[in-house]
């Protein structure tokens, strides 16, 4: 095994998020503990501060809040949609099966709360400078170890400037939407739970449906799910309306899969699984209309790729 040696803290600028995904992420806690701080400062009316969706930001955000150290980026925002019917019976049924086959995923049986999933990616971000078109970056490399039970430091390698040998400020706790293994386990089973649970911990625009959709790429994405945690997410995004099935996607990594997607002012979000097996490959995010930010009709705004999950001992230890 590999191991990279200990680096230093790394602060993390305020930054706010949502693009790509990925869900997630857990490198913005830093920022989220910092903004959550100031803002229970101003908010002790004994209410639940304000949330930022910070745990739940993908790894597009992230970047692009961690590379405002260096130059201003403003991240392209997918902003809100109305409700639109119902899923489709194609997606409901490509669902069901992705659900199936995700009760049969294997995961060790004993994960140790000191331990850390690893997760290797490919990511491609969409971002925009100050004053020009928004852009989509090259597609890079990109690896997160995550605490199993939230309480220790993580760790993130990613091939671009300003992310390399960030250390990761623990979950806070008692936060619903953290994503660590522990909270994980948690979540409901049963999908009518799982889609209340959704609906009540997914914000971000004004659209619910579109907000719950998210979330679910945001579950799936950067973390270890559950199995049936996992069969329960899936059952119930087949209950969100307007969700529909692209029958050929293409992921960071060139791979090609089905996709279940949802349109919302003028991007689709795809959620592209392994035509066989219906395992999850990635996400991408393509404009479907001309896009102020400067995308056309046709062009992906983002996309990602997940390579590899497992455990390991250590946060910078290699499978």
């Amino acid at each position: 095994m590999n191991q990279l040696p200990e680096f230093p803290e790394r602060d993390l600028p305020p930054g706010r998020h949502r693009l790509l995904k990925e869900h997630l992420m857990s490198e913005i806690r830093q920022h989220e503990g910092q903004q959550e701080r100031e803002q229970e400062g101003q908010q002790r009316a004994g209410g639940t501060p304000v949330r930022t969706r910070a745990t739940w930001l993908r790894p597009a955000i992230a970047a692009a809040a961690v590379a405002a150290v260096a130059a201003t980026v403003v991240v392209a925002l997918p902003s809100s949609g109305g409700r639109s019917g119902s899923a489709s019976q194609e997606a409901v049924a490509l669902l069901g099966d992705i659900a199936l086959a995700a009760e049969h995923q294997k995961v060790p049986d004993t994960i140790r709360d000191d331990q850390f999933v690893y997760i290797e990616s490919k990511v491609g971000y969409s971002t925009q400078e100050e004053g020009k078109p928004a852009r989509l970056d090259p597609v890079h490399q990109r690896e997160i170890w995550l605490s199993v039970d939230g309480t220790r430091w993580a760790l993130l390698e990613e091939g671009r400037d300003g992310l390399s040998h960030v250390r990761l400020e623990p979950a806070k706790p008692g936060v619903p939407s953290n994503t660590d293994y522990r909270n994980l386990q948690t979540l409901p089973t049963d999908p009518d739970k799982m889609l209340e649970w959704l609906h009540k911990n997914s914000d971000g625009g004004k659209s619910e449906d579109q907000n719950t959709f998210v979330l679910v790429g945001d579950l799936v994405g950067e973390s270890l799910l559950p199995p049936d945690v996992a069969a329960a997410l899936f059952r119930a995004a087949a209950k969100i309306p307007g969700v529909v099935v692209v029958p050929d996607s293409v992921d960071a990594a060139g791979r090609h899969g089905v996709a279940v997607a949802r349109v919302d002012d003028g991007e689709r979000e795809e959620l592209i699984f392994d035509k066989k097996t219906k395992e999850y490959l990635g996400e991408r995010d393509v404009a479907v209309e001309d896009q102020p930010s400067g995308f056309k009709n046709g062009q992906t705004t983002g996309s990602s790729a997940i390579l590899k999950r497992e455990i390991v001992d250590k946060a910078g230890r290699r499978p």
